[in-house]
Parts: structure tokens; C-alpha cells; sequence
């Protein structure tokens, strides 16, 4: 009965997490471009790296939750068990959106700002070379 509610607990977390990522991901874009000034490119960078963060600190969590767990020997034990557990995955979840919607929120455009203060100006491109055609006259010593 403990493997049968390791395994449960596994897939309904995991689950959880990968589709918390990804609703996140896809439907904060437009507020993380908002937050940082318009800037699409950092909005869509940061937008990975707050996936990337957020599967790890999830992922370790729900690893370090199932090692201290306890044996489950009847249906009722695995009913509390995933209650507790799964439920402990949520609110981590949730209190990591609010943690990252707060810090985003907070200094969103302050970095946008230092990001195109640190990034070197733009370089004009050199002038295109002249082309010229030949004709049948022209000498190639030319």
C-alpha cells in the first residue's frame, strides 16, 4: 500500500506542477512583458528562467516530502496521506506564484531599465558594398 501511495502521490504532483508551469508560463507572458517595459526578448527570457526555477525548487520539494514519509498501511492511511501531501505540494505552488507575481510586480521595470542601461548601443551596419555590373566591354583589369 506505501508504493501504491508513493506512486499516487508522484503522479498527482508532478502532474500539478508540470501544468501550474505551464498555464503560468503561457498566460503570464503578456503581464511579464508588461512588468518589463515592453521588452519582449527579457520578458520571454525571464518568463524561462522562472519556469526553469520553478520545476527545480518544486521538483526537489516534492522529493524531499515523499523521502520523510511514513508507511501507509490501509486505504484510509493513503487517503490522509495523499491529502496531506498533495495538498502540501499545492500550497507550495501557490506560494511560490505569489512570491515570483510579487518580485516581478515589484522590480519588473526597475531591471528592464538596468538591462538597456548595461547593453552596449547598437552599432549602424557598415555601408553595403557598391556592385557594379559589367558589360561585354569592360576590361577585367578594371
Amino acid at each position: 500500500m506505501t508504493l501504491l501511495a508513493y506512486g499516487l502521490y508522484l503522479i498527482l504532483a508532478i502532474g500539478m506542477t508540470i501544468w501550474v508551469a505551464w498555464t503560468l508560463s503561457t498566460n503570464g507572458k503578456i503581464y511579464l512583458i508588461r512588468c518589463f517595459g515592453h521588452d519582449a526578448e527579457l520578458a520571454t527570457s525571464v518568463n524561462h528562467l522562472l519556469v526553469v526555477g520553478f520545476y527545480l525548487v518544486n521538483l526537489g520539494f516534492i522529493a524531499l516530502a515523499l523521502s520523510g514519509a511514513g508507511t501507509v498501511k490501509d486505504a484510509p492511511e493513503l487517503m490522509r496521506f495523499l491529502g496531506w501531501y498533495v495538498g502540501l505540494a499545492v500550497l507550495v505552488l501557490g506560494g511560490m506564484h505569489f512570491f515570483n507575481m510579487g518580485a516581478v510586480t515589484r522590480h519588473g521595470k526597475k531591471v528592464a531599465d538596468w538591462v538597456h542601461q548595461q547593453a552596449p548601443a547598437p552599432t549602424p551596419d557598415p555601408a553595403p558594398e557598391r556592385i557594379v555590373a559589367r558589360t561585354r566591354g569592360d576590361s577585367l583589369l578594371d
